[in-house]
């Protein structure tokens, strides 16, 4: 089957550079993840289809042979991978999605199990990695906070230590693989010999077989359980984001090394204050004699409650800025602002004295908008419209 151009692959043009063609990459890695994409066989070809074609722009060597020759000058010593075993991704190519805090984006996002890939004859198979949601509020947020959950996951079986073999017993060479847990298949043809090796199906790649399986799990060294987990969240982590707890997921099977839990987090709509990046905002509402004589008043914040001083003549539509009351910034040092968006309470119910009062105020020329106020007030209002789109 003829190969799609690399460069079209990763929608990038001939020229570009070696940073566009590595932001391409993670695009497509990250779109066509299979953690987002279950069971769609499509999508995984797309993943390991841009995996190979970054590794040969991503290489200088082997792109400038590509740009010579193409597909053909890809043979022999400068041949690009072609990647059976998905997991080879990862592991190739997770330099590339390097970030803080000593992991990968892939550990931040889907968790590492991904990565971690199997040697010869390693015991058990690695198992599953779990996604929970976990909900918080605003003030837990802003505080940060310890949570405990419950989750249902696969856990060692007790009575085997996890091994799936009968206490007592023990395990033997696999009969298909010889013990080294690889099958290879080699095949030829006119560029020369290609070698595709693939875990062993009988031992799982373990190299060994049970001789009597465990009664208690049927020698898969895991059971259903239940388990408490403690997730520790710091302050000022958003919606989306996620915690990946190693080794809190699926137990793996016959003593595997356990997936991990990935926690996402999911902000609970707040009464009072609407979050805006790490400021919160707060509507406040005052009477018509505060806006136009001052006053101090008091508003809730997320910890506590703040006095709030107004300024005489205060219009509807101000915004009000509280310095540090909002929320910490994740991983770094200060925090956000509460703002005070004002507005005036109009009233709907006037007795017949309070109707009088007003009209008499009407008749003041302090108590209506000049032509002046008027212009200033509609080009104000153009200003924000126009900041809203710039």
């Amino acid at each position: 089957m003829t190969k799609r151009d690399y460069y079209e692959i990763l929608g990038v043009p001939r020229g570009a550079s070696p940073d566009e063609i590595k932001k391409a990459y993670r695009q497509m890695a990250m779109k066509y993840h299979p953690d987002r994409n279950p069971n769609d066989k499509q999508a995984e070809e797309k993943f390991k289809e841009a995996a190979e074609a970054y590794d040969v722009l991503g290489d200088p060597d082997k792109r400038r042979r590509y740009d010579q020759f193409g597909h053909d000058g890809m043979r022999g010593g400068a041949q690009a991978r072609d990647f059976h075993d998905i997991n080879d991704i990862f592991t190739t190519f997770n330099d590339i999605f390097g970030g803080g805090f000593g992991g990968s984006i892939f550990d931040e996002v889907f968790g590492g199990n991904r990565g971690r890939r199997r040697g010869q004859g390693q015991v058990g198979t690695p198992g599953s990695d779990l996604r929970v949601k976990l909900r918080l509020t605003l003030e837990e947020i802003s505080t940060g906070v310890e949570k405990k959950i419950k989750i249902r996951r696969l856990k060692k079986c007790d009575t085997c230590s996890g091994s799936g073999a009968k206490s007592g017993t023990g395990k033997d060479t696999c009969p298909q693989c010889g013990g080294t847990g690889e099958l290879r298949k080699v095949s030829r043809s006119m560029f020369g010999q290609f070698v595709n090796i693939t875990a062993c199906p009988t031992c799982g790649g373990e190299g060994r077989v049970i001789r009597t399986p465990c009664s208690e799990c049927n020698g898969e060294g895991r059971l259903q359980g239940e388990s408490t987990i403690r997730v520790n969240v710091p302050a000022g982590v958003s919606e989306g984001n996620y915690i990946p707890l190693e080794g809190q997921g699926n137990a793996g099977r016959r003593g595997g090394p356990a997936g991990d839990l990935i926690v996402e987090i999911e902000e609970e709509p707040h009464t009072l204050f609407t979050r805006n990046g790490d400021d919160i905002i707060y509507d406040l509402l005052i009477s018509f004699p505060t806006a136009a004589l001052g006053g101090e008043v008091e508003i809730p914040t997320l910890t506590s409650k703040a006095k709030l001083v107004i300024d005489p003549g205060t219009p509807a539509g101000r915004m009000l800025r509280m310095r540090d009351r909002g929320i910490p910034h994740l991983n770094g040092y200060g925090r956000g602002d509460q703002l005070v968006r004002v507005n005036i309470w109009v009233p709907q119910n006037l007795n017949k004295h309070e109707k009088e009062l007003l009209r008499e105020l009407s008749k003041s020329e302090h108590m209506n908008p000049s032509e002046e106020d008027r212009r200033s007030a509609s080009k104000t209002f153009f200003e924000k419209v126009r900041d809203a789109f710039s």
